[in-house]
């Protein structure tokens, strides 16, 4: 049953403000619109939690994610059912979500029984040491307090409520409250009667999660500016990213955000792989470009290839690929209208030539093909630029010196991929260099979409692919944005922590 309300620290709360659901299918509901006083509440109780939680035994804290995980579980049919009518995502995607979601969490868990995240330190006091002795000195890493995470728009499940910013603060020892994404507040809601579950299951503190939901940029900056709040974690747009970023920076005490912002992943045909397998990469460009109506932050929306008879295929074998996606609900009417204007700043941009045009209408969206030379992609920065949705830009460089030029002309991204055969190895060992420092993820021969859960993972890059080229929002790393070091000096055992002693 939903309540259509906040969860503040184990209550349900309403309030006279309320803003209506926008789904895909099925009646809109109405849902409690939070404020400045809403937020308060939640942070200072996430403030009152932090000093239990923070305490609590790595294995302790193992069990509540694993509890989490199985509550989920447990309403997977309703999840299924309300991410669906909300997000217009078909079933299968939903359950998959649900599993990467309840995976993740349990991979955090088993992280956590083991100690090497803390990255524990240790030099022995040399008390004869000359000429001046050396103190006992011990570090680990140690929790940073209330954390505050935004929902995504495009996944309900895997980055919002419970997903990995919000599990990733939680098994470091912080306290989360969450704004959730108004394109899916039902189910934001029945996740949090999730957690709310495990809290009482497991008897920690109600102050360790909030969810809190609402519409308007007011909410967002309340949570982020709040002097209790230490960390954020968010996931969606440039522009939106960046406000909040500003925000944090401009603060009275500074504080870390960690923004993923989406990027064009481009992908890099080198030639010998071209001649030999071309239209075959090209099937699987199609397939990753339009999966789930584009809307992935590692939608390879760059294709960067020499030109000649070998590119010609390749578009040829694009386009009927593409051409024969049909219409695709997106996440909701403003992403629609979104895409919809990023086609048409594309199609008209100077030296932009159409390759698949289609129509699309309302909350639909249908994929576009474009093509570009090399000189005109190096002349306008704006080409670099995302468009959220199933869009693709092929450029045609005149030849490897220009590929690497385009190479070093992105900004910062989630991923750049190379489609390459044992003939390319040696250009492809020229790109290496400038491919690591664009992207936080190198792929060769396969596609970016569908992000591994694992402990090598990294979803993060130089900005504006996100806010921190040091962090991953993916991963067991993802963790350690939660964490900060303290050094222990010359103190007594019995006051040191336990992994310490």
């Amino acid at each position: 049953m939903l309540h259509g309300k906040h969860l503040i620290a184990g209550e349900w709360v309403g309030g006279a403000e309320t803003f209506a659901s926008q789904p895909a299918s099925g009646e809109p509901a109405q849902f409690a619109n939070a404020g400045a006083a809403e937020v308060d509440r939640a942070v200072r109780a996430a403030e009152e939690a932090f000093w239990s939680y923070s305490a609590l035994s790595r294995a302790d804290r193992a069990a509540f994610l694993e509890r989490i995980a199985e509550e989920i579980e447990a309403r997977g049919a309703e999840l299924t059912a309300a991410g669906h009518a909300e997000t217009g995502l078909p079933a299968a995607r939903l359950e998959g979500e649900r599993g990467r979601t309840t995976g993740q969490i349990r991979l955090f868990a088993k992280h956590i029984r083991e100690t090497g995240f803390l990255d524990l330190r240790h030099d022995v006091a040399l008390p004869d040491r000359q000429p001046l002795p050396r103190p006992d000195i011990r570090m680990m890493q140690r929790p940073v307090g209330p954390v505050a995470v935004f929902g995504a728009s495009n996944f309900p499940l895997a980055f919002s409520t419970a997903g990995g910013d919000t599990a990733s603060a939680l098994a470091a020892g912080c306290p989360v409250v969450v704004k959730g994404h108004p394109a899916h507040p039902a189910t934001g809601e029945i996740v949090a009667q999730a957690v709310a579950a495990a809290i009482a299951a497991c008897g920690v503190h109600p102050g360790v999660f909030s969810l809190i939901q609402g519409v308007g940029n007011d909410l967002g900056a309340a949570l982020v500016t709040h002097p209790l709040i230490t960390a954020v974690g968010f996931t969606g747009s440039l522009a939106g990213g960046r406000a909040l970023f500003d925000l944090c920076a401009r603060r009275e005490v500074p504080i870390p955000f960690y923004g993923e912002l989406g990027s064009v992943n481009p992908v890099f045909l080198m030639p010998a792989a071209l001649a030999a397998r071309g239209e075959a990469i090209a099937k699987g460009w199609a397939g990753s470009l339009t999966m789930g109506a584009g809307q992935f932050c590692t939608n390879p929306g760059i294709v960067v290839a020499i030109g000649g008879a070998d590119a010609d295929a390749f578009v040829a074998a694009a386009k009927e690929a593409v051409g024969a996606v049909g219409p695709q609900v997106m996440l909701t009417d403003g992403i629609a209208a979104a895409y919809r204007a990023g086609r048409e700043r594309i199609a008209g941009t100077a030296g932009v030539r159409e390759v698949l045009v289609t129509m699309c209408d309302r909350r639909n969206a249908t994929p576009y093909l474009f093509e570009v030379s090399g000189d005109d992609w190096l002349a306008n920065h704006a080409l670099g630029e995302e468009v959220f949705g199933p869009l693709g830009l092929i450029v045609r460089v005149a030849d490897f010196a220009q590929m690497e030029a385009v190479a070093r002309s992105l900004e910062g991204q989630l991923t750049c991929t190379l489609q390459m055969d044992a003939g390319d190895t040696d250009l492809a060992r020229r790109l290496m260099p400038v491919l690591e420092r664009k992207a936080g993820r190198v792929l060769a021969n396969g596609f970016p979409t569908g992000v591994e859960v694992c402990e090598a993972m990294v979803h993060g890059g130089p900005y504006p692919a996100s806010t921190n080229f040091g962090a991953t929002s993916v991963g067991t790393m993802a963790i350690r944005r939660w964490l900060r070091p303290v050094s222990y000096q010359n103190i007594p055992e019995a006051l040191l922590p336990e992994e310490l002693r």
